[in-house]
This record gives structure tokens, sequence and C-alpha cells, in this order.
């Protein structure tokens, strides 16, 4: 039987320790804080990235080094067969077509996985993908079976300030202190390969019931399911973990007896939306075991 390796980046949300207990190994994600060098979860912590983007540091997102994922890759295959990477969204970041590019050199063994996802949804994937490898799948099936279900998941996030989206140049200026000024908290959407704003609401209980009507539409309209048991419901948060939780009484008052994952929203997403953020997905479940 072939030996899958399932790799994934820190986008995922996965820490390095989280990554021994799954099983699935986590390239991490390098970021320039006023000029310097680091690794999330190496030599960055949540509480350390912050500290240093409420206090004004300059936090510039950049893909994984070329060089440093061909050493992963080159370190894996001596105990592997095979290799399925699932990098962020193709849509946020261009790591993942720099990947595809190196993979065509590894004869087959590399198996890039485009299924469009960030933060819990990437973690789910990388989770399933684990599934499937111990169930004895190729690298090839189980890319195939993720990205049979990639449309079938999506992505709502409401912000604290809109700061940072300013700063990001997703929103101009004016348009953001018009915002601050009337307190509007605007809903984001992630779905397939784009952030886009989704709706306005003047106070975070309206955006969080936003979320959650979306939520439920989706469960209609694009997973197409009645039945709970077919998806994963999920929360994450930017530095926002009591409101996160209070977030999740509400969500099971809408969705009785469900498991609702709550985890950090990864940093590149952080750096791009600020502290206080809340975010909920809902996404089609590829396996019975998670």
């Amino acid at each position: 039987m072939n030996k899958v390796a399932i790799l994934t980046d820190s986008n995922s949300g996965i820490t390095q320790e989280e990554s021994k207990q799954l099983g699935i190994f986590v390239e991490p994600m390098p970021f320039y804080i006023d000029g310097e060098l680091y690794y999330e979860d190496i030599d960055l912590s949540q509480e350390q990235f912050y500290e240093k983007l409420t206090k004004g540091g300059e936090i510039t997102t950049s893909m994984p080094i070329t060089g440093n994922l061909m050493d992963t890759w080159e370190k894996l295959l001596k105990d592997y067969d095979e290799i399925v990477y699932i990098p962020m969204s193709s849509g946020l970041s261009s790591s993942c077509a720099t990947a595809k590019m190196l993979s065509e050199d590894y004869d087959g063994r590399v198996v890039v996985v485009d299924n469009q996802r960030i933060s819990v949804t990437q973690k789910l994937s990388a989770m399933e993908a684990k599934v499937l490898a111990d169930a004895g799948k190729s690298a090839q099936e189980i890319c195939d079976a993720l990205m049979e279900i990639k449309n079938l998941s999506t992505i709502y996030i409401t912000v604290d300030t809109l700061e940072y989206l300013k700063k990001g140049g997703r929103l101009t200026p004016a348009v953001a202190a018009i915002g601050s000024l009337l307190k509007i908290k605007p809903v984001l959407s992630i779905y397939g390969e784009k952030l886009d704003k989704y709706a306005m609401a003047r106070t975070t209980k309206a955006a969080k019931q936003t979320m959650i009507d979306a939520l439920k539409k989706d469960l209609k309209e694009v997973i197409k399911t009645d039945n709970l048991d077919d998806v994963i419901i999920s929360i994450a948060h930017t530095n926002n973990y009591e409101a996160a939780e209070k977030f999740k009484e509400e969500l099971l008052q809408e969705f009785p007896g469900k498991e609702i994952w709550i985890d950090p929203l990864s940093l590149s997403v952080s750096c791009h939306i600020g502290p206080g953020a809340l975010a909920c997905t809902v996404t089609k479940k590829l396996t019975d075991t998670i």
C-alpha cells in the first residue's frame, strides 16, 4: 500500500503541536514584521502577532519560501511514497500556483490540491485527506475527492474595526472613515476564490444574525441538505475567544445538538482584518469519521 503524507500550511490554523496529534504535516507561513522575518507558530505566536499588529507594526505576508517548501517535500519523500499538499486558496495567494509549478519536477509524487480553502475549512480538508490516506487511497484519489466538493463550503466574517481593511487597500480611506463614524459592521464572504463584501450591518448583533441567516441559506442552496450530519459548522476568530464562545451559543440555538468547532483564524487572514473579528463556516463533509 502506498504511504501518503498529508501536508498543509499554517493558514489552516493547525498548530505545530496539533499537527503531531493529527499526523498531518504543516508548512509554517513566513511573515515580515517591520522588515524582520518570522514563521507562524515557530518563532511567532498568536499573542506576539497581535501585540505587534495592535502596536502598528508593518506586517506583510509572504507565500512559503520556495526552498523551504521543496526541502519539506524532499524530507517527506524519504519516508512516504507520495504527498498531498493542501495550500491556502489560489484566489487569496499565489503560493498554490507556485507549488503546482514546483510539483511538476516530482514525477507525480507530489499532488497539489487547489480546492480553494482557508483557515478552518482548509483544516477540515487536511483532516479528511488524512482519513482517506489512512484508508489506502492514493494521492491523486485524495485530490479528486477533495476537488469534487470544493464548492460546497462558505465562510462569513465580520470585523470589529475597518482600520486593517483600509490599510490593506480593501476600503478607500473615505469609506472607512464613514463606516467607522457610523459604526458599520461589514460582513465579508469567502466562497470559492475570493474575499467579497456580502452585507453591511449597523451592530455586531445584526452582523452575527446576518451570518447565521447566510449559513442557513447556504445549507439549502449551496450544500443542498437538511441533514446537519452532512456538514461541519465552525467558528473562527481573531484574538476574540470569549466572543466566539458566545457566538457558539447563538449558533446552537439555530442548529441544536450540532457540534461546533472554534479555532483562531490564521494569521495571514488576521493581518488584513485585525483583532476582534468573528467568522463562521458551513462545509460539506467528505467522510463520516470527522
